[in-house]
């Protein structure tokens, strides 16, 4: 064979290798970007510090790719594969290697972290257990208990609390005070720490608050309280000017006993309005909710009806027997009671009275008022007759 027929065929050798290498990369591009076999959303964990090797191992074991070495190729070769982002992230179905590579680096299509919400109410500490179901194709409540501090975690919180991924939340309720408060946090397992005392009564705002695993109770509540001591600073300086309070720590005060008294938003300005007019006139607040703190000192719940005779106890907070209002909060405001007792409704009311329905009926007059209250006690009688 001569130089010249083995250079030429050298040279068609390397002409096919090149056409078989395009050939290869136009059908693992094309791979790369056709649709998967997913056939139900899932929901993917990426670790902080995970590999593109373990999270292309764990799609190929869920069957969310046809070819795991194309993955890893192409992850590569376009960079996705050194940035990674952490995080729970929902997979659609059918979706293409190239939109899982794009999920795993931006966010995916959906947040689907499992999630334990614990919900610190006026009784008890609620957990909310919600998880990514894979038929709904979202994260849904999966269970629902009561937390006794005295009984061990059920199996399945602690299983979901250890599962990489998950996320916590703590809710705290408009109306919960400082010691139910502090009593919940001290049951919730993925908090560390002391809380150092029981907070001021009403310095906690109700609300929202994402945690993660191990971080300190005392944060936590350093947290609530910095909320709350803008939201009355952002509440006092939009007041109204001739409101009957002096400082924001009477607003405060003022706030809290709207929150026990009404638990409908509609409500709350004319509430906060009867107890301007009270104060305007120098008449005594009597309200239940006060006299009910004096006696159980914000823990748990009176479980009963005021008794007559404690509604004749002078204590500081029976505004019964005292004139004013009570010396601290009887619980932790929401911002709309902190608004409302800044801003109240302008009325002639003077009095209120519940009415069977979850709200009140008001009045100007007490004749007025003892004829609503004649008429609620008359259909509790007939309600208990049947």
């Amino acid at each position: 064979m001569t130089l010249g027929r083995i250079a030429s065929a050298l040279l068609l050798l390397l002409i096919l290798l090149l056409a078989a290498c395009a050939a290869l990369l136009h059908w693992g591009w094309t791979q790369y970007r056709a649709a998967g076999p997913l056939d139900e959303p899932v929901c993917l964990h990426v670790e902080r510090g995970d590999s593109i090797g373990r999270v292309a191992a764990e799609l190929d074991e869920r069957g969310a790719i046809r070819d795991r070495t194309v993955f890893l190729v192409a992850t590569r070769y376009t960079g996705a594969a050194g940035r990674l982002k952490a995080g729970s992230w929902l997979i659609p179905p059918e979706s293409s290697m190239s939109e899982l590579a794009d999920a795993i680096t931006r966010g995916g299509a959906g947040d689907c972290a499992a999630e334990v919400v614990y919900r610190i109410g006026v009784a008890s500490l609620g957990v909310v257990l919600r998880e990514f179901d894979a038929a709904e194709g979202r994260v849904a409540q999966s269970a629902r208990f009561d937390l006794d501090g005295d009984a061990p975690p059920p199996a399945g919180l602690r299983a979901l609390a250890q599962r990489v991924g998950t996320r916590f939340r703590v809710v705290l309720a408009e109306g919960a005070t400082s010691w139910q408060a502090a009593r919940s946090l001290g049951a919730v397992d993925a908090l560390a720490g002391e809380i150092g005392g029981i907070p001021p009564e009403g310095s906690l705002a109700p609300g929202d608050y994402e945690f993660r695993t191990g971080d300190e109770r005392a944060a936590l509540i350093a947290r609530m309280r910095e909320t709350q001591s803008a939201r009355l600073a952002a509440a006092w300086q939009a007041r109204t000017p001739d409101i009957p309070l002096e400082t924001p720590g009477e607003a405060l005060i003022l706030a809290s006993i709207i929150e026990k008294e009404t638990g409908l938003p509609e409500e709350r300005a004319r509430v906060a309005g009867v107890f301007a007019n009270r104060l305007r006139r120098g008449m005594r607040l009597q309200t239940d909710p006060t006299v009910v703190y004096g006696i159980t000192g914000g823990r748990e719940p009176l479980g009963r009806g005021l008794r007559r005779s404690e509604l004749k106890a002078r204590t500081p907070y029976n505004t019964y027997v005292v004139d004013g209002l009570p010396p601290t909060p009887i619980a932790n405001p929401g911002k709309a009671s902190l608004e409302a007792a800044v801003r109240p409704e302008r009325t002639e009311d003077l009095y209120f009275v519940a009415d069977g329905t979850g709200g009140h009926a008001f009045s100007r007059t007490l004749d007025e008022h003892l004829a609503k209250v004649a008429k609620w006690r008359r259909i509790e009688r007939e309600r208990g007759a049947n």
